[in-house]
């Protein structure tokens, strides 16, 4: 991980390194998220305003924010390898939600929107899945690979998230 440091510095004398602050933690933190979630920084501020500003716990909204991101849910499926991958999926126009066209990467999919692709795109799609062999689709989504459908069945909560992320950390970053 490229946040993983050795316990000295670079340099000929092995002088110990200093202690991270609080507020570096934070930052670690958040640019770790907003790293693997392939978001901006003003993007990621905004998901954290809209966090804020719900109902219920802030670290749950905002994973729900961030995972309902239509890129983040092709990744989720196997679709595509990275988040680059299926941001280009989706940039391309190959994506269809709800029968309609959709080339928005950001956009927020709720619970009972139907996505389907294409017909040009199915035989890349099949190549990615069969790369991402043995990959595992979260139960809040419902994929069906022989007819390259899927559906959402409900919101995702912080279980579902494949990685380790302190939203705590995030927040308080935010304050």
């Amino acid at each position: 991980c490229s946040f993983d440091r050795r316990p000295n510095p670079p340099g000929p004398r092995p002088a110990r390194r200093r202690k991270v602050s609080d507020r570096g933690l934070q930052l670690r933190e958040k640019q770790r998220a907003r790293v693997t979630y392939g978001v901006l920084e003003k993007q990621f501020r905004k998901y954290m305003d809209m966090a804020k500003r719900s109902k219920g716990n802030t670290a749950n909204s905002m994973i729900q924010l961030l995972e309902t991101r239509l890129d983040n849910v092709l990744r989720r499926l196997g679709v595509g390898k990275t988040i680059w991958a299926t941001r280009q999926i989706v940039g391309h126009g190959h994506v269809i939600v709800n029968g309609v066209k959709t080339d928005i990467s950001s956009y927020r999919v709720k619970p009972g929107d139907t996505i389907t692709f294409k017909e040009g795109i199915a035989k890349v799609l099949r190549d990615n899945m069969e790369q991402n062999a043995g990959h595992n689709v979260p139960n809040w989504l419902g994929w069906n690979p022989a007819q390259l459908t899927a559906k959402v069945n409900a919101l995702p909560t912080p279980e579902d998230v494949p990685f380790e992320v302190n939203m705590n950390l995030i927040i308080e970053f935010y304050r």
